[in-house]
């Protein structure tokens, strides 16, 4: 893929969710800490220092910065898929008064992930995540005055096994290879324990948690809960992702595109659309649109050629419908 070409320093706002923080001069040192976060978030200052080859110091205060003015931080997220959990896309259209309110409320739940506002106020979209492969908690949600239309279609699978290129393309391949962990072992669905039930919500709160505060926090022993986060994390049950907005990279329009995919061209739409440097997420979902994406790029103009010279040239894209990011609620994990 290729890189985005990045000019250093950048001042930027960056929104941490909905809210507005102050400008941040990001260097190439930061971004550098960022992509390494990306390979690994719970991997030490001090390997990170060496490979950067500055000092543990510097590379825990620019981290410290970064968390504090809510440019970054780690969450550490279940994979649905080992956990049994079932996601459902609800796509929600309403009245742009009504969406600020609604947004917090569906992000306060304990289950629910990307809670997005879309087109200007008109739409919020999110996922739910249901143990046992359960339906959808859509409760109330269609009785509000203020909704107009509900949609959901169950999210089946991920098509992306690597993160959006514009967040890891600030170190060399030798950094790469010297950051990243051992790949997580190919293990089936498991069953969560109550230790599990404790300690996954304290990691979604803050990933990199150290042993004794996690200890203290799940009350449980540092030595068990270090085993078992080893554990979950060799397992892949275990994800730690870096929350950061594109616009810090210098990219500002962010767009969810659904696609009605010929079922025979399903597969191979998908990978291609995985394989672009403007994919930030790619997967199969049920109903109209059985492909849905969410397309990063610098401006609107570039969004505009991506989506004419490249996905509407796809072969087997019937259908696409598009809906601009206004703002983020919720990552992948509840705000601190």
């Amino acid at each position: 893929m290729p890189d985005p070409q990045l000019p250093y320093p950048r001042r930027c706002p960056t929104p941490a969710y909905t809210d507005q923080v102050d400008s941040v001069t990001l260097d190439a040192l930061d971004l550098r800490l960022l992509h390494a976060l990306q390979l690994d978030g719970r991997a030490p200052f001090s390997k990170i220092a060496d490979v950067l080859g500055v000092s543990d110091r510097t590379v825990a205060r620019r981290f410290g910065r970064l968390r504090s003015t809510g440019i970054a931080r780690v969450a550490g997220v279940p994979d649905s898929r080992r956990t049994g959990h079932a996601e459902w896309l609800v796509r929600l259209r309403g009245l742009p008064s009504a969406t600020a309110p609604l947004a917090r409320a569906l992000a306060r739940r304990p289950d629910t992930a990307w809670v997005t506002v879309l087109s200007s106020g008109t739409e919020i979209v999110c996922i739910f995540r249901v143990a046992e492969e359960g339906p959808a908690p859509l409760e109330g949600l269609g009785r509000l005055p203020q909704i107009t239309q509900v949609d959901v279609q169950r999210l089946l699978r991920p098509v992306m096994d690597h993160r959006w290129a514009g967040r890891t393309s600030a170190l060399t391949a030798e950094q790469i290879t010297a950051l990243r962990p051992p790949p997580a072992a190919d293990a089936g669905p498991v069953c969560l324990t109550e230790l599990d039930r404790r300690l996954l919500p304290a990691l979604a709160a803050d990933g990199r948690a150290a042993y004794p505060g996690l200890a203290q926090q799940v009350g449980w022993s540092e030595s068990a809960v270090r085993r078992r986060l080893e554990e979950l994390r060799r397992t892949g049950v275990l994800q730690l992702d870096v929350e950061v907005a594109p616009r810090v990279f210098g990219f500002s329009a962010q767009c969810l595109v659904w696609l009605t995919v010929t079922p025979a061209r399903l597969g191979s739409v998908a990978r291609a659309l995985a394989s672009d440097p403007e994919a930030a997420f790619v997967g199969t979902t049920t109903g109209t649109h059985n492909l849905i994406a969410i397309a990063v790029c610098r401006d609107a103009n570039a969004l505009h050629a991506y989506l004419t010279d490249r996905i509407s040239c796809l072969n087997g894209v019937d259908r696409v419908e598009t809906a601009m990011v206004t703002s983020y609620t919720k990552r992948t994990a509840p705000s601190p």
